[in-house]
Formats: structure tokens, sequence, C-alpha cells
């Protein structure tokens, strides 16, 4: 049985050769119309984008969280439906269709498909409705690629009166291509909106050999002062616990004192995290106000289920 690169376009198949009528009923399913995937395969957000561009007779340009993929943005729900940009705007179940205009610098080639770049990913991403949705977006946009604020700057004032303006520009101002997880950027949207100053992100430790023997999430080198989002393997894998206590000691050894945070902190108790990282702050010197301002994502306990 000859293996077939997929998605595919059935009719294609079926013309080369490659695939016989009965393989073709027998061995995979329509993701969508003329388009196959082998029978109970999962579509990925790339494998999901294909599909839609070949739905599209290779007429669309891949946009929205399907150009992100493309881009190798992590992050991405498998399950989310492609997006694609044509002037057409037949529907198909799963497929969000745009009838945008995109001018000729907004489109580039990835992997031999038309997506737009990712400043117009960014530019549309950011203007969707809910902040901190946008700026994870935009957090793993620039984590994947060399984009910068600028960059998506530059499309925001091409496009003047296009809806959304004032959201894009606020994820702008706290975009951080440093954030490895959704949650980093969640806790770092937490400290900037109870009003402490602005964390670096991947802050290099290095050891007495000048190698970098650890990897802040994010903190204030000034201060030696570090917070790190730790996922459930963390606090469930033995060895990686084990890991993680050797590296805190090292890392105290060095002056640094280090917040640690979970998911449960960051949904349901951030004015601990918030109020851990302050007082780390204020024992290291860091002269901080004594009233948080209201931080550029909302109040000082914004909503993180938007």
């Amino acid at each position: 049985m000859q293996p077939l690169d997929w998605p595919f376009r059935g009719t294609e198949a079926l013309a080369a050769g490659i695939v016989t009528p009965h393989r073709l009923r027998t061995d995979f399913e329509l993701a969508h119309r003329n388009v196959y995937i082998p029978r109970g395969a999962r579509l990925t957000p790339v494998t999901r984008a294909i599909s839609a561009w070949l739905w599209s007779g290779r007429s669309a340009t891949l946009a929205g969280l399907s150009a992100a993929a493309l881009h190798r943005t992590a992050w991405i729900d498998d399950w989310l439906p492609a997006e694609v940009n044509r002037p057409s705007r037949d529907k198909a179940r799963g497929i969000i269709v745009h009838s945008d205009v995109l001018d000729e610098d907004e489109v580039c080639t990835r992997d031999g498909m038309p997506v737009t770049t990712p400043a117009r990913t960014a530019f549309d991403l950011g203007r969707r409705k809910g902040l901190i949705t946008a700026v994870i977006r935009l957090d793993a946009l620039m984590h994947a690629t060399e984009l910068k604020a600028v960059d998506v700057e530059l499309v925001a004032n091409r496009h003047g009166g296009a809806r959304g303006l004032v959201q894009l520009r606020q994820a702008l101002s706290v975009a951080d291509g440093g954030a490895e997880s959704p949650y980093e950027t969640k806790t770092r949207l937490v400290l900037v909106g109870s009003g402490l100053p602005r964390p670096q992100t991947q802050i290099e430790v290095l050891n007495d050999w000048g190698a970098v023997m650890a990897r802040i999430d994010m903190g204030w080198e000034e201060w030696k002062v570090g917070v790190e989002f730790d996922g459930a393997q963390h606090w469930t894998d033995p060895a990686q616990r084990t890991w993680d206590i050797d590296r805190l000691a090292q890392l105290e050894a060095r002056g640094w004192k280090v917040i640690r945070v979970s998911a449960d902190m960051v949904r349901n108790r951030p004015h601990i995290v918030v109020a851990r990282t302050r007082d780390a702050l204020l024992t290291a010197g860091c002269r901080l106000r004594q009233r948080a301002e209201r931080g550029v994502v909302g109040p000082k306990r914004p909503n993180f289920r938007n």
C-alpha cells in the first residue's frame, strides 16, 4: 500500500493513480469537500490549515490562527477552526472565511502556501475581542518568529479605520516574545496589572565558569527576584521535583529569590502571586509605589477567562 501525504484532494489522487476508488472510500475520510485525511486521523492546526487551503482549490490565503500555525506558533488548540482569506464567501464546516483586502506585502509563502505575514497575522489576532487572549497569541507569534511590535504598528497605521485598534495597541504594549506558555503570559499580566514594574523574560543566570546554569521565566535582574510558572509536571514528577529543588538551591546560592507560581494561583489567587512578588522586591531594595496603579490590562485582578 503506497503511503500518501495528507491531507490531499481526492480527485487529484485518483487521476494520478495514487489511490483507487475503493481505497479512497475505505482508508480515508472527508475533512472537507474533496479533501481527504486518513480515517480516524486527528487534525492539528497545521493539517487543518492545509485542508482548508486545499478546500479553496489552492486559491485562498491562510489567515488568522491558520497563518499563525504555519508560522509555527505554539499553543493553538486543535479544535479551533481553520481560517482563510478569499473574495468568495463560500462556507464550509470548520473553516472561517474572511474577505479582507490584503496588501501585497502582507502576504508571504510558507510551505508552498500563501499566508498572511507575521505582522498582518498579529494585526488580525490582536484586534479580536478578549485582551488577555490577544496578548497570549501575540506572545506566541513573537516567540515563534522575529516579529516586533513596531512591525505590527506599521500595519495598524496603514489600516487606521479598522475595528479593534485600541485593544491591539494595548496588547502590543505588554506583549513579550519571551513567554513560553499561555500561563507565563498570564502570570506576567498579573504582575503588570497590579502596578509592579514590568519584568524581563527568560533571564539567563550564569555559573562560576560563565555558562548558563538556569533560565528564569521572568523577573528583575537588578534585584535578583524571579517568578516562575510551574506546570503540573513540576509538582507530580519526582525526577522533575528533585531537579527543581537542586536548581532552586543553586539560584538561591547566587542571591536569587524565586517565587513559584501554579495554574491554580494564577486563576484563583493572583493576589498571592502579587503579594509574594512585591514583598521579595521590597526586601531586595526595590522602591515600589505605595499605591498599585491601574495596569494597562485592566484592574488589579484582570479577567483571565476572556
